[in-house]
């Protein structure tokens, strides 16, 4: 991904809005946001032409009002946003953000578990 087309936290608001309503529109999207706070639909359609733009969404006419579906999965543009947060705060190095994730955080046993199966899967590779 270029560092161009990093998301802002509104498009990635956005982004959420659009993965868990497939064919949205921007009204969708609008009544969505308004939800948590007041935001202006003409905003919310610049944003999602911005992100048209950026190549993370694609819209179709449909009658009169147009549908947008995300072109990337949420794992994706996630983990490039992930990858992105690392190279620019931890130099690159994720092992100091797991330090930090841990230590603020107690992890529940059932964490413990899924982070366990996930190591054990890495040793059977």
């Amino acid at each position: 991904m270029p560092p161009d087309s990093t998301l802002t936290a509104r498009e990635l608001a956005i982004m959420k809005v659009v993965w868990d309503t497939p064919g949205a529109t921007v009204r969708d999207v609008h009544a969505v946001l308004n939800r948590t706070r007041p935001v202006a639909y003409t905003t919310v359609m610049t944003l999602m032409n911005i992100l048209e733009h950026k190549g993370y969404l694609r819209r179709r006419k449909i009658d009169r009002a147009y549908v947008y579906r995300a072109t990337r999965p949420r794992k994706q543009v996630l983990r490039a946003l992930v990858r992105d947060f690392v190279d620019r705060v931890f130099d690159g190095v994720a092992q100091p953000l797991r330090v930090h994730l841990v230590e603020e955080q107690p992890i529940s046993a059932e964490e413990r578990r899924e982070l366990q199966r996930l190591i054990d899967a890495l040793e059977d590779q």
